[in-house]
């Protein structure tokens, strides 16, 4: 295959941020990505997910999300967009091509792309974000366990849940909007090791995003320490006062039949869904020496301070909380290529 100055591996938000940072600046780029059409992880998101930032904030670089600026997106909203967005701009885009490998040599880069084929790139965007691959647990006892376990990703409605009983385990917004979902058609507990914290929606009558925007915090790591907290209009909160779901502290393992709670009760369980959250997706950089001890991307802000010329676009954290989402992505694009481009 024709070598190219710029290869961007992943066409979710963060990749078609980062190609249209590249054809701003006339630059040779090629998108590839493992799926079949553009969008990343947001094709697998349960059927009910809203976005907590209004259509104003939730735009990736000179195209706007159409519809009110203030309503909030739901999950096939930001599909149409993502598809559009690509379509709009005209990205050169590979689909269905899953990069297994990439080797660093004195000329730039070689992904390996299965079938004796390899692309080369003189410089590397990885833009496969940090919700590539389900984080799921393995607790005492689960593999005797003889309900139903899975992970957020996997769950789409309620529909095969109906009279169920199902804990859902997390303390973020996925595990507190699918259990508060879910507590309306089965019996439902909301099973958290940490404190769940509220940030609401609205401050002042003004959206917090708006907040955010006009106090210039976008570019901070205000929750990297804590976790993210719940963005709630009120609904959420009061869906837990009311025990719709149950709240309880963590259980401590799994029985044949269902779990074992911190005081030593068993209950009989049929499902339980982690929604606890996501690794990144990078193995194919492992030949590359990308990555430190624990597996762990090593960069400052996005720029690899272990492989020259190596860039992230999409990392949680990677310049600010917003670093992994819509508003954030574009940002960082602009942040990372030019730098790589100068190395």
């Amino acid at each position: 295959m024709s070598d190219v100055d710029f290869l961007v591996i992943g066409a979710g938000q963060a990749g078609l941020a980062a190609a249209r940072r590249l054809q701003r600046s006339c630059a040779d780029f090629l998108l590839v990505d493992a799926a079949p059409s553009v969008g990343g992880s947001w094709r697998h998101y349960y059927d009910s997910l809203e976005l907590f930032s209004p259509v104003r904030y939730s735009s990736l670089p000179d195209l706007v999300m159409p519809g009110p600026p203030y309503a909030y997106p739901r999950r096939d909203d930001v599909v149409d967009y993502l598809q559009r967005y690509a379509g709009h701009f005209a990205f050169p885009v590979r689909l269905a091509t899953r990069v297994a490998a990439v080797t660093r040599d004195a000329g730039g880069f070689s992904a390996d792309i299965g079938g004796g084929q390899a692309i080369s790139a003189r410089k590397l965007v990885v833009a496969s974000g940090a919700f590539g691959a389900p984080n799921m647990p393995t607790l005492a006892g689960q593999g005797d366990f003889r309900g139903r376990v899975l992970h957020s990703s996997d769950y789409r409605n309620p529909d095969g849940f109906r009279g169920r009983r199902v804990i859902v385990v997390g303390a973020g917004n996925s595990a507190v909007q699918i259990a508060v979902e879910l507590a309306g058609h089965a019996d439902v507990t909301l099973a958290v090791s940490d404190r769940i914290r509220f940030l609401p929606q609205r401050v002042l009558g003004r959206d917090v995003h708006w907040w955010f925007d006009k106090l210039r915090l976008n570019g901070l790591n205000l929750f990297s320490d804590h976790g993210v907290p719940i963005v709630d209009d009120g609904r959420y909160k009061a869906a837990l006062r009311a025990d719709r779901p149950a709240t309880r502290t963590m259980f401590r393992a799994f029985s044949p039949d269902g779990v074992l709670w911190p005081d030593g009760t068993e209950e009989r369980i049929d499902v339980v869904i982690f929604a606890t959250g996501f690794r990144h997706a990078m193995d194919f950089l492992r030949p590359s020496g990308a990555f430190d001890a624990h597996g762990q991307p090593l960069h400052r802000r996005g720029i690899s301070t272990a492989v020259r010329g190596l860039g992230f676009v999409g990392l949680s954290g990677q310049n600010g909380f917003a670093s992994a989402t819509l508003r954030g992505v574009g940002r960082d694009a602009d942040y990372v290529i030019p730098r790589i481009a100068a190395m």
